[in-house]
């Protein structure tokens, strides 16, 4: 996952967090990449920390997605 705006030829930091769905709270495989410039920023502690928050496994993203489509 991307956290940002990465450039063309922009340095890439990758980072390997423990993430977890928001719902059931399941640990999430995978990393996030970020750019050079945006990293340790303040805007990236505030994307970082809101996705975290919301993040949802693709289980319960579909759950989700098909409650949705039900109500319509």
């Amino acid at each position: 996952m991307i956290i940002g705006k990465i450039s063309e030829n922009e340095k890439r930091i990758k980072l390997n967090l423990d993430i977890f769905c928001s719902n059931c709270k399941k640990q999430v495989p995978g990393g996030i990449q970020t750019s050079e410039k945006f990293y340790n920023t303040p805007k990236f502690k505030i994307e970082l920390e809101n996705f975290q928050k919301t993040y949802l496994c693709g289980i319960c993203r579909d759950k989700k997605r098909i409650l949705n489509l039900k109500k319509c």
